[in-house]
């Protein structure tokens, strides 16, 4: 099954309630660990590694905090996972330094390789506003629909 970290989902859900509260100049861990219920120091590990992958800003001081980086709208889920998780692969052997045993005679590499630009590519165009406004934009379902009818 393929599933986010616990650390992408709440990555995830940090940038989206920043991008639902633009009216503050910025945000404590302990604010959104506390919207969400989830742990406040877990939280700000992951909101540090988000401000150096360059997705947010960090404030110091009594009325500090976090705050994105760049508008919502040009950060996308893709690059959140990425920052928290590293690259992403549905399967070992469709990239990465070492070889599997069974490449000459496999018959699903490209197939999966191609799964997994797909999956890709549809984190790629969601958006932190996507997310924040509660809606997908247009074809967003179609592309997802798309994926689960992908046969090898």
């Amino acid at each position: 099954m393929l599933k986010l970290t616990k650390k992408a989902d709440y990555g995830l859900m940090a940038l989206k309630y920043l991008a639902e509260h633009p009216e503050m100049p910025a945000l404590s861990a302990k604010d959104i660990a506390d919207a969400y219920g989830i742990p406040a120091q877990l939280l700000a590990k992951i909101l540090q590694q988000l401000t150096k992958s360059g997705l947010l800003r960090s404030h110091a001081g009594m009325n500090g905090g976090y705050a994105l980086a760049r508008e919502a709208r040009e950060v996308s889920a893709f690059e959140v996972i990425l920052a928290i998780d590293g690259p992403f692969f549905i399967t070992s052997c469709t990239k990465g330094k070492t070889g599997c045993e069974l490449t000459p005679s496999c018959t699903i590499r490209e197939p999966l390789a191609r799964v997994n630009d797909t999956i890709a590519g549809v984190l790629k165009s969601i958006s932190i506003q996507d997310l924040a406004e509660h809606e997908h934009p247009p074809g967003h379902a179609r592309e997802a629909s798309a994926l689960v009818e992908l046969t090898l």
